[in-house]
């Protein structure tokens, strides 16, 4: 079977990579980037870029299975728009099972949410494709770790209201990506890949406190002052109004949600936040 990773070069598609050769099986693994010079492996490696969706369908061709995997792109529209590009030109190729990375909590948005985005894609993938599986990613465990060693010296971690949120490792997220495209009976299937327990606002300063022996306290504040914080610290624009919405979604329970999804695809238990805070370097 010839299973292609769409986004190979980024952080989530590299340890995708590197899951499915370990899992071995005898598959043909195709690392898709706008950079493929740079992948590293053993391993077949084709240049596909979002943005140049005409070479998409040849970079594709050949796949029985192709994980799409989005790119970090904030500009509104963007990101919908590349994601359609690449579900259109895997159907145009003749991929046989189509693997779309979403974000936990997707549901109806408009541009300018950063949620528009993964609407956006999982409406065309079932529009469109006659085999698809979404898998929704909870937030990053380690995108928090680096807020919070960000946060270090002042030792306050802000937030605008009651958090929740099952963090969820990226190792753990490929483990299960990879475990999913190996396997069979996921097309029509909607996962959601989370951490094993949700971890409030108030958790998450006790748990950062321990394990980098540090004293955090968590503090709601309103809107406007964590969009001054940020822009005083140098930020810009697309990035805070994206941390905004972030923040929004933690306290309206997009994040709050807890599945044995990742174990069950990756046949492996999700490490817990507490346990990927415990592992930060010194």
């Amino acid at each position: 079977m010839q299973i292609g990773v769409s986004g190979a070069g980024g952080k989530l598609g590299s340890v995708v990579v590197s899951e499915l050769l370990a899992r071995g099986g005898g598959h043909g693994i195709v690392g898709i980037s706008r950079s493929p010079e740079k992948l590293e492996g053993g391993f077949d490696k084709r240049e596909g870029d979002y943005d140049r969706p005409e070479g998409l369908a040849q970079a594709y061709q050949g796949l029985d299975r192709l994980l799409i995997i989005p790119s970090a792109d904030l500009r509104p529209v963007i990101r919908g728009v590349q994601m359609k590009a690449a579900i259109d030109a895997a159907l145009k190729a003749g991929v046989g099972q189509i693997f779309l990375v979403s974000a936990a909590g997707t549901r109806e948005a408009a541009v300018p949410a950063l949620g528009e985005s993964y609407w956006t894609a999982e409406q065309a993938l079932v529009r469109s494709a006659s085999r698809w599986t979404i898998l929704r990613m909870n937030y990053y465990a380690e995108a928090m770790q680096e807020e919070i060693i960000m946060s270090r010296d002042r030792g306050i971690l802000a937030g605008l209201g009651d958090e929740r949120v099952a963090y969820a490792s990226r190792d753990d997220m490929a483990a299960a990506l990879a475990g999913a495209l190996v396997s069979d009976g996921h097309s029509g299937a909607i996962y959601n890949l989370t951490g094993p327990d949700t971890v409030t606002g108030q958790q998450r300063a006790a748990i950062a406190s321990e394990a980098l022996r540090s004293p955090f306290s968590f503090a709601a504040i309103e809107e406007d002052q964590l969009r001054a914080a940020m822009s005083l610290a140098g930020l810009p624009d697309l990035v805070v109004a994206a941390i905004v919405e972030i923040k929004k979604t933690f306290i309206a329970g997009y994040f709050d949600l807890v599945t044995g999804d990742i174990e069950r695809l990756s046949g492996r238990k999700p490490r817990s936040f507490r346990d990927v805070l415990a592992a930060t370097p010194a």
